[in-house]
């Protein structure tokens, strides 16, 4: 084999073994959170690039809320008592605080509904703080609960 194959396939190897960790573990609590957040900001960012780019659709932004909204309670189940490993984005205060998580669960719940109704109004002027309060929201349990 060549110093040049021998390199590359080295490159290749170690490569691979950088990926992301894989849950292993029954139901993949983890993963199952992961994809839900996913899922839910599909919906949310295409919202925020409609009303920062000055391309509001009506129509398109309430189905969009619609969804998010439909999809507003998927990961929480997924936060199990015994779910704090790799590859978690989770923090420990996740459930030392569970109160104060709880709390902000809540209040991301009530701030998306606030923000599907508003999309009901079609009214930008009254969508862009719903749609802020979601964002802040995010932001709000990010920083107490999820890695930087």
């Amino acid at each position: 084999m060549s110093r040049l194959a021998a390199c590359l396939l080295i490159s290749v190897a170690c490569l691979a073994a950088c990926g992301e960790v894989e849950d292993t573990r029954p139901g993949q609590p983890v993963k199952q959170r992961q994809q839900a957040f996913k899922a839910m900001l599909r919906s949310f960012e295409p919202m925020g690039k409609m009303l920062r780019d000055q391309r509001y659709d009506a129509d398109r932004f309430a189905a969009l809320a619609a969804e998010l909204a439909a999809l507003r309670d998927a990961p929480w189940p997924h936060f199990g008592p015994d779910t704090l490993y790799p590859p978690s984005k989770a923090t420990a205060a996740v459930w030392q605080r569970a109160g104060d998580f709880e709390r902000e669960r809540l209040n991301f719940a009530g701030a998306v509904d606030r923000l599907q109704a508003a999309a009901g109004s079609r009214d930008k002027a009254v969508i862009e703080p719903a749609y802020k309060a979601v964002y802040d929201s995010c932001q709000a349990c990010h920083r107490d609960f999820r890695e930087r």
